[in-house]
């Protein structure tokens, strides 16, 4: 750590403003490589062939995956279908009509880490999964409006849970997001439910993910034998919708936008 990182009382490392670029780059290929892959989102398609063409597009940028080899992980992309709320594995798992999956990628670029994770559906989307991911997604968008020096993260929680108890779904509290940069991992939590004017106060600088997880049921989840795989444990349907963000002077700036504009499964 050099001399000119500044860290918080709470542990969470400030980032000086040359150091945005950084993410921007790791941000923007990591959102390309969602975007590209959206074509191969069709039933009797298998989770592994996009993993593969995930770890492929990697390659080809000349990055690294991050999650290759994390805590012995061993795929480019974490893809969670229907009830599964997160780190699904990738398989011989053929999608089904109707599936949606999240898919999640995080690249490494010249040492900067970009996180993100959105959305997909395989064939026609039902009813009441389009409502489940049109309120996480707006969920997530709360969260980034309250994205903004001087506002808690307790804020950034409240914002996100209050809207999606609203549409009566429930928050997942098992996971959230976290502090990122030149590290895959760091403080701070970043809770998905809370209290207004509570915890951390937002400064410029922080870099760190959100990241929604909302059940159509309970709130509860378990991991299966895998180690990896979490599931809701009333097997009610989960999506999640993922951003990389940095505090600036005014706001926030959103490192992982869809380049085609296509972050939404059926905007754009």
């Amino acid at each position: 750590m050099d001399q000119k990182t500044r860290v918080t009382r709470e542990g969470i490392r400030l980032y000086a403003p040359d150091d945005f670029a950084g993410m921007r780059a790791a941000g923007r290929l990591a959102a390309d490589i969602l975007d590209r892959i959206i074509p191969m989102v069709q039933p009797g398609v298998t989770t592994g062939e996009i993993d593969a063409a995930i770890e492929d597009m990697v390659n080809e940028a000349g990055a690294t995956s991050a999650t290759i080899g994390y805590k012995g992980y061993k795929h480019a992309s974490c893809i969670s279908i229907n009830h599964v709320v997160c780190h699904g594995i990738p398989s011989d798992k053929k999608l089904k009509d109707g599936d949606i999956l999240n898919i999640d990628v995080t690249v490494i670029v010249d040492g900067w880490y970009g996180d993100t994770s959105r959305m997909f559906v395989a064939g026609k989307l039902p009813r009441k999964a389009e409502r489940l991911i049109d309120v996480t997604h707006e969920a997530l968008m709360r969260g980034i409006e309250t994205a903004r020096p001087g506002n808690t993260f307790g804020d950034i929680g409240f914002a996100i849970q209050s809207f999606v108890e609203k549409n009566r779904m429930a928050v997942v509290r098992d996971f959230c997001g976290h502090g990122l940069g030149q590290v895959f991992h760091a403080p701070p939590n970043v809770l998905h439910y809370g209290r207004p004017g509570t915890g951390p106060v937002l400064q410029e600088g922080m870099f760190f993910t959100i990241e929604p997880m909302v059940n159509l049921g309970r709130p509860e989840t378990k991991v299966l034998a895998d180690d990896w795989t979490a599931v809701t444990r009333d097997k009610s349907l989960s999506a999640q919708f993922e951003h990389s963000i940095g505090i600036t002077a005014d706001g926030c700036e959103v490192f992982t936008l869809s380049p085609a504009d296509r972050f939404h499964p059926t905007y754009g």
